[in-house]
């Protein structure tokens, strides 16, 4: 019997770390930029109000259609991998966005393309942060999900 349990076990581990190997896309992780655990540096950027209260609603309307369009052209540029509002909170945070650069500066220049963070309608707090390489990817899937655009 311990034979036989110690030759599933075996098999199993054996199975597993072919299974491992047999997944591995290099081509893949290298487009990617993944390092040796699937991952890369991203910057989390916190969207939060800012300082410019404006109550025109046209021009709240006008900047937010600038941020959407401004939303559409980073993740067609490849820079913009996840963008989404918050739920109300107390912190007035109002939404997130994880940009695909290296730096902060480079976040903060991006961040400077759109109208609602220019005109100090939105203000942006920027992170490193270490995510899956692969998070781009769901992005030709959300393509295929989503009925209507905001």
């Amino acid at each position: 019997m311990k034979l036989l349990l110690l030759s599933l076990l075996m098999i199993a581990c054996g199975i597993s770390t072919q299974a491992q190997t047999a997944t591995f896309n290099k081509a893949l992780a290298d487009s990617l930029g993944a390092d040796q655990y699937g991952m890369k540096m991203y910057q989390l950027v916190i969207l939060k109000t800012g300082s410019n209260q404006l109550t025109d609603k046209e021009k709240v309307t006008e900047l937010f259609k600038g941020h959407m369009a401004n939303i559409d052209k980073l993740v067609k540029d490849g820079k913009l991998v996840i963008a989404g509002p918050l739920g109300k909170n107390d912190k007035q945070y109002r939404g997130i966005f994880v940009l695909s650069v290296k730096t902060k500066e480079e976040a903060e220049a991006l961040l400077e393309t759109d109208p609602a963070i220019s005109s100090k309608m939105l203000e942006a707090e920027i992170y490193p942060w270490y995510g899956s390489a692969a998070l781009p990817k769901y992005l030709e899937y959300h393509a295929q999900i989503e009925q209507t655009k905001p």
